[in-house]
C-alpha cells in the first residue's frame, strides 16, 4: 500500500510520477524498495488521472447508500439494514481474511 501512498503524495505535491521520485519517497519513509513494484506502479498509472480516480473512489460508497424509494421505503430499508448490520460486519471480516489469505486485491499488488 505504501507504493500507492507514495504516488498519491507525489501527485498531491505536483511532482512527476516516475521511478526515481517514487523510490525517493519510499526510501525516505524507510521502505525496502522493490524496483519491480515501482516499475509496475509507474506503468499502471501512466494513463490514469489520479484526481479523477480518487473522486470516483470517494463517490462510490455514497452512491450505493441512498434507498431507491420514497420516505416510507427509506424507513423500511433503514430498519432492515439495522437488523442486518451484525451479520454484514461478520461477513466483511471474513471477506478481509479471505482476501489476505488468497493474496488478491489491489493493495496486495502494489503494497
Amino acid at each position: 500500500m505504501e507504493y500507492v501512498y507514495a504516488a498519491l503524495i507525489l501527485n498531491e505535491t505536483g511532482e512527476e510520477l516516475n521511478e526515481e521520485n517514487i523510490t525517493g519517497v519510499l526510501e525516505a519513509a524507510g521502505v525496502d524498495v522493490e524496483e519491480s513494484r515501482v516499475k509496475a506502479l509507474v506503468a499502471a498509472l501512466e494513463d490514469v488521472d489520479i484526481e479523477e480516480a480518487v473522486e470516483q473512489a470517494a463517490a462510490a460508497p455514497a452512491a450505493g447508500a441512498a434507498p431507491a424509494g420514497g420516505p416510507a421505503e427509506a424507513d423500511e430499508a433503514e430498519a432492515e439494514e439495522a437488523d442486518e448490520e451484525p451479520e454484514a460486519e461478520a461477513e466483511d471480516e471474513d471477506d478481509d481474511e479471505e482476501e489476505e489469505a488468497s493474496g488478491e486485491g489491489l493493495g496486495d499488488l502494489f503494497g
